[in-house]
């Protein structure tokens, strides 16, 4: 007789794998994209949110981190470096290579931290040689800093990067991001409710 079982939000999946220890990461928009898409765990599914302008692309995919939360209340952000674009909504295992520290100022609103963290996925080929941000061509994330810079400006927000670090310090804003998102749902839980916790 079939039972019935809870199939986990994208969002509260793992944030590493537990046999591999390696970066969960759900692709929202893929490299090349023109449109972006958002991920929205009130439905389980991705919403259309926003066209870029013309000749406007993202430079690799885009995505988040499961289980966690940055300082802007959203999943954090990941760029992963892959030999092809993957499709909306795949989830794939990588490895952190560094974080573009960076600053945010939504409208009508304070600054905030919002970082970008950087990773390689962990069946690319054609990257397997980048183990941090010194292994990339320093216009690479140049040219990065400038794609959010555009772009956000283009939505009415200013993106300003402060610092560029490697895979220790990447990891570090990981776990301070589980430690948030833990702390946000046990905030969220009813009264006498057993608290998260994450494999």
């Amino acid at each position: 007789m079939p039972t019935s079982r809870t199939i986990p939000l994208l969002s509260h999946l793992p944030t590493f794998d537990p046999n591999t220890g390696d970066l969960t990461v759900v692709i929202e928009t893929p490299k090349g994209s023109p449109n972006k898409y958002d991920y929205d765990s009130s439905c389980g599914a991705f919403r259309f949110a926003a066209v870029l302008p013309e000749g406007v692309s993202f430079p690799f995919d885009f995505g988040f981190v499961p289980s966690s939360l940055g300082d802007d209340g959203d999943p954090l952000d990941v760029l992963v470096l892959l030999d092809a674009s993957t499709p909306v909504g795949c989830v794939l295992s990588a490895r952190l290579i560094g974080v573009i520290e960076a600053r945010q100022l939504e409208k009508n609103s304070d600054w905030v931290q919002n970082d970008r963290l950087l990773a390689v996925a962990t069946r690319s080929r054609r990257h397997t040689h980048i183990k941090s941000l010194n292994d990339l061509r320093p216009e690479l994330l140049d040219e990065i800093e400038a794609f959010f810079a555009h772009y956000n400006r283009l939505a009415g927000k200013k993106f300003e990067p402060v610092n560029r670090c490697g895979p220790e310090a990447a990891r570090k804003l990981v776990d301070a991001g589980i430690d948030r998102f833990i702390r946000a749902e046990n905030a969220s839980a009813s009264p006498g409710s057993a608290p998260t916790l994450l494999s």
